[in-house]
């Protein structure tokens, strides 16, 4: 294997540079799928390889239920700096477990603390709760989800306002804005070198909601004013964790008061964008050949070092 195994490790550094150009050069919606499917590669690519090596490890230490045959000499040889490399991952794999674990575990009981607020409410699109303290959020769910929204934030925005939040809040719901940011954040706790990666997917699914509802309405101002006063006045809620979280509000506004985002499929390559998009195939590409390599390559050798 060499070097290879250790590779996918460090290769999500090479999609920094898009993270940041991405969400200022890119439409939103094309942004959040170029950046989920490369860090859910790369995050894929990096724990298969922290597998690989925690085998080769765990076949090292004593007691262990592996065959002998697979802590010999030239199995070891195949993973380099194999004796701290090995065992390192060990505890590396199972933090990523861990990690992954928990943002799954936290996803689920914020949806169902959601749920069990709106108990007792009709089944339609949009659920208005009495309650002064102004919030609004989209909750997915089996049938295409709900808006959810109180008195206290109807109560502070004008007419149109009132409908640029609503559709700001659907947007989210028929783009499936939840699934991206739960495929991201899963991703950083698999790699943390995917951090930047999973801050700039939550920007852009705003953005993308942001220009869904400019296009609903007809109108990006009323978009951006709706945005910034509903910023203004909400206030965190234990509840809403997870659903209401509003992003860079400056920028947003910033943006919608711009020119609309052109549409492409695929950045230039003679522009910065494109050179970072291409630079994080590129390096998502060598991640998924050098992790390939490595579990053919360990697996062969496992099968020529366990006696028949």
């Amino acid at each position: 294997m060499g070097v290879f195994v250790l590779l996918p490790l460090v290769l999500p550094l090479t999609a920094w540079p898009v993270a940041r150009l991405a969400e200022q050069r890119l439409h939103p919606r094309a942004a959040t799928w170029l950046l989920t499917a490369t860090a859910c590669a790369l995050a894929l690519c990096s724990t298969l390889c922290l597998t690989l090596l925690m085998v080769v490890g765990t076949a090292q230490l004593p007691g262990n239920p592996l065959p002998d045959a697979w802590s010999d000499d030239e199995v070891r040889e195949a993973v380099p700096y194999d004796e701290v490399a090995g065992q390192a991952a060990i505890p590396a794999l199972l933090a990523v477990l861990a990690g992954c674990s928990r943002v799954l575990w936290r996803h689920l009981r914020v949806r169902r603390r959601a749920e069990r607020s709106l108990a007792g409410l009709p089944r339609r699109t949009v659920a208005v709760l009495s309650d002064g303290e102004p919030y609004a959020y989209a909750l997915p769910g089996r049938d295409r989800g709900r808006v959810v929204v109180s008195t206290g934030m109807l109560t502070r925005l004008a007419a149109r306002e009132r409908r640029a939040l609503f559709a700001h809040e659907k947007a989210h719901l028929a783009g499936g804005h939840h699934r991206f940011l739960l495929l991201v954040q899963l991703a950083a706790r698999a790699n943390p070198f995917l951090r930047p990666l999973r801050t700039a997917v939550s920007y852009t699914v705003e953005r993308w909601a942001d220009e869904e509802a400019a296009g609903a309405v007809g109108s990006r101002q009323t978009v951006a004013r709706a945005i910034g006063r509903a910023a203004l006045v909400s206030r965190p809620h234990p509840v809403l964790a997870g659903f209401a979280a509003p992003g860079p509000v400056p920028r947003r506004v910033a943006a919608l008061l711009g020119p609309a985002p052109a549409v492409h499929v695929w950045p230039s390559l003679f522009t910065a964008v494109g050179v970072a998009a291409w630079t994080a195939a590129a390096g998502t590409m060598i991640s998924a050949l050098s992790s390939a390599n490595s579990a053919v390559t360990l697996f062969l050798v496992l099968k020529a070092a366990t006696p028949l």
